[in-house]
C-alpha cells in the first residue's frame, strides 16, 4: 500500500502542531495541504520545509477552508485532520459530513499521539469556551507558584500569524522582545501580562523544541491554553476554567468538552456575575462527566484607575478580540465596566468601521455595540486605529489585558479596565498547588 495521504484542517495553531508531533517525519503519510479558517491571512501561504522536514523539500500549501471538497478530490485525500476549536459539536459534524460525502475519513486527534512529556513539572491551564477566565486563572496559577519560590515559565498556546520559519521558538521576557517579534494585539494580549510579573513566556511554531529551551530555565512550566484547545503537553496538573455566563457549553463544545471531562480542577469563574441557575448547571454537568473533578468557585472582579470619569459618559468600548469573534460573547470587562461605573451610552462603533473591522463585523455579525481589538498584522492595527479615532464619545473604555497606547495613537481620553482571579471560599489554588509543587 501506499502512504495515506493526508490534509490538515486548522487555524494556524494546533494544525501545525498536529504535523509536528505526528505526522512530521512519519513515512506512512503523506500531509499535501493544509487549510486554514478562523485567522485572517494564514491561505496562500506555505508551511516552510524548514518546519516541515526532509519528507517536504518544498513545504506544504495552505489554502482557505473554502477549498476543503475540491482539495479532497483534486488530492484525492484518503484522511481530513481536524485540528481547531472553540466550535460547537454540531458544526464539527458538518464538517465531517462534509468530508465523508467526499469520500475521505475524518478524524481528530487525542491527547496521546500529540502530547509531549516534560522533564519538569507542568501545570495546564485551559478552557471550556474563549474568554472563560483563562489569562487570569493562569496568571494567578504563576504568581502563586512564584510565591512558592519556584522558577516559573509560561508556554502559551500558539498565535503563529508571521513568519513561520523565523517563529519555530519564541521567548518574550520583556516589551523589545514584542517588537522584535513583531508580535499582534492578540499575541501582545497574552504576552505582555506574564512579562509585568517577571514571567518569561515562550511560543511559536515547533512545541517539542520550546519545551526542551523551557525547561532549560524552570522549576515549573505552565502550559497557557488558547481557544479552548487541549494541552500540547502532558499535565501534572490539568486545570480547565468554565462559564456559568454560557452554562451548556462545557457539553456541546469541541473540544472543550473533553478538557472538562478530563479536568482534574474546574474552575467555575465569575460567580460575581453570573445568575444561579448557570452555576447549578456546570455543577450537574460535573455530576454527570466528572465528578472526581476538585471544583473552586472564583470571581473575576473588575479594576479601573479612575471609575468616577465613566460617569454619564457617552463611550467606545474595546474588548478582546478573540472572546467577541470565535468566542461568541456579546460583551466583555469593558462593557460591564462601562454599565457598573455610570457610562450615559455606550456607542455602537459599527457605522464608523473602516477596513479590516468592517470585514470582521461583517463575519461576526452577533458582536454587539463593542469594538474587538482586532490586529493580526499592521493593517488591520491601522484600521483599528482609525475606527477608534473616527468614533464620535467622550471616553474609550479599554477591557483588552494590554496598554493598546504602545501601539495605538488614540485621540480620545482612555480608562482601562484590568480584571485578576479572586478565588472565593475553599479549596483554593495556592491549597492545590501546594499539595503538588511544595
Amino acid at each position: 500500500m501506499g502512504k495515506i495521504r493526508v490534509l490538515i484542517m486548522g487555524a494556524a495553531g494546533r494544525d501545525f502542531h498536529n504535523f509536528n508531533s505526528y505526522f512530521r517525519g512519519n513515512e506512512s503519510y503523506e500531509v499535501v495541504a493544509f487549510t486554514a479558517t478562523q485567522i485572517p491571512n494564514i491561505e496562500g501561504r506555505r508551511y516552510p520545509p524548514e518546519l516541515a522536514g526532509e519528507l517536504y523539500p518544498a513545504g506544504i500549501p495552505i489554502y482557505s477552508e473554502e477549498k476543503l471538497v475540491e482539495l479532497i478530490t483534486a488530492e484525492k485525500v484518503d484522511q481530513v485532520i481536524f485540528s481547531y476549536s472553540d466550535v460547537p459539536h454540531e458544526y464539527v459534524m458538518h464538517k465531517a459530513s462534509l468530508v465523508n460525502a467526499a469520500g475521505a475519513d475524518f478524524r481528530m486527534m487525542g491527547g496521546n499521539a500529540t502530547m509531549f512529556k516534560s522533564s519538569k513539572p507542568l501545570v495546564a491551564v485551559c478552557a471550556v469556551r474563549t474568554g472563560s477566565g483563562k489569562s487570569q486563572t493562569t496568571r494567578r496559577v504563576c504568581d502563586l507558584l512564584q510565591k512558592m519560590g519556584k522558577r516559573v515559565v509560561a508556554i502559551r498556546h500558539p498565535m503563529p500569524y508571521g513568519d513561520l520559519a523565523k517563529q519555530a521558538v519564541q521567548r518574550f521576557a520583556d516589551y523589545s522582545d514584542l517588537d522584535k517579534h513583531e508580535c499582534t494585539i492578540e499575541e501582545r494580549e497574552e504576552y505582555e501580562p506574564h512579562i509585568d510579573r517577571g514571567v518569561v513566556v515562550y511560543a511559536g511554531v515547533d512545541y517539542e523544541l520550546i519545551l526542551r529551551a523551557a525547561e532549560q530555565e524552570a522549576d515549573v512550566i505552565v502550559w497557557d491554553g488558547g481557544n479552548n484547545d487541549l494541552p500540547f503537553y502532558i499535565p501534572d496538573l490539568w486545570i480547565v476554567v468554565a462559564d456559568p455566563h454560557r452554562a451548556g457549553h462545557e457539553l456541546s463544545y469541541y473540544p472543550g468538552e473533553a478538557n472538562f471531562r478530563a479536568a482534574d480542577v474546574i474552575v467555575i469563574n465569575k460567580m460575581d456575575t453570573a445568575d444561579y441557575a448557570g452555576v447549578r448547571e456546570i455543577y450537574q454537568s460535573l455530576k454527570a462527566v466528572n465528578a472526581e473533578a476538585t471544583v473552586i468557585e472564583a470571581a473575576s472582579p473588575l479594576f479601573v484607575d479612575h471609575p468616577e470619569k465613566i460617569r454619564g459618559k457617552r463611550v467606545l468600548v474595546i474588548e478582546d478580540g478573540p472572546t467577541l469573534t470565535h468566542g461568541g460573547m456579546t460583551y466583555g470587562a469593558g462593557y460591564v465596566a462601562a454599565q457598573r461605573f455610570g457610562a450615559a451610552e455606550v456607542i455602537d462603533p459599527r457605522p464608523y468601521a473602516v477596513g479590516s473591522i468592517v470585514d470582521t463585523y461583517e463575519k461576526y455579525p452577533d458582536t454587539g455595540t463593542v469594538l474587538p481589538a482586532m490586529g493580526y498584522g499592521a493593517e488591520q492595527i491601522k484600521a483599528l486605529e482609525e475606527t477608534i479615532n473616527s468614533t464620535p464619545c467622550d471616553l474609550v473604555v479599554i477591557g483588552t489585558p494590554i496598554d493598546l497606547t504602545r501601539i495605538l495613537k488614540i485621540k480620545h481620553p482612555m480608562q482601562r479596565v484590568r480584571y485578576e482571579l479572586q478565588v472565593i471560599g475553599k479549596p483554593t489554588l495556592e491549597d492545590i498547588l501546594a499539595e503538588r509543587f511544595a
